[in-house]
């Protein structure tokens, strides 16, 4: 037996979004960047301390690596958290842990998509969706990509705008 929706036009399953979440190099990325922070800053105080105070006390330099552990498991927490949409009339992005945040850009009203890399994304073969809008409070972004499939958001969400009158 079909469920139908609450408003009668379809299945409940029709009206639900399907998720796609980003690619595990985004989280390995963010990784490395936390690893190679946390580590030159405890270096760089190591090092200052055992100038300065004698080598006992560079021991103390240590402490920026205990928020390491925690912050390698925020990080994973976090990448779950993004995940987006792509529906008949709208593109949907969530994210977040405590606070979840949920945007939802109308393609009719997107103005300008483009693909972003910078030089640490390229090197691990990322690339972000960058949605403009007029207004400001609904411009969004999907980081992390895997450079074709960026590509391959930005010409489905440019002609789907194009074809909804959006001014692209």
């Amino acid at each position: 037996m079909e469920t139908g929706s609450p408003d009668g036009t379809g299945t409940a399953a029709e009206s639900e979004p399907v998720w796609t979440g980003l690619p595990s190099g985004l989280l390995r990325m963010r990784r490395l960047l936390l690893v190679v922070w946390l580590g030159a800053s405890a270096l760089g105080l190591g090092v200052l301390l055992w100038w300065l105070a004698g080598p006992a006390w560079a021991a103390f330099a240590l402490l920026p690596l205990a928020p390491a552990a925690w912050g390698w498991v925020m990080l994973e927490r976090n990448w779950r958290s993004w995940r987006y949409a792509e529906r008949a009339d709208d593109l949907l992005i969530s994210r977040g842990v405590l606070w979840r945040q949920e945007t939802v850009v109308p393609y009719g009203r997107m103005q300008l998509v483009e693909v972003t890399s910078g030089p640490v994304e390229r090197r691990f073969g990322l690339a972000g969706v960058q949605l403009h809008t007029a207004a400001a409070a609904t411009d969004a972004t999907i980081p992390g990509l895997d450079p074709a499939e960026a590509e391959r958001l930005r010409d489905r969400l440019t002609e789907l705008g194009e074809a909804r009158s959006a001014g692209l």
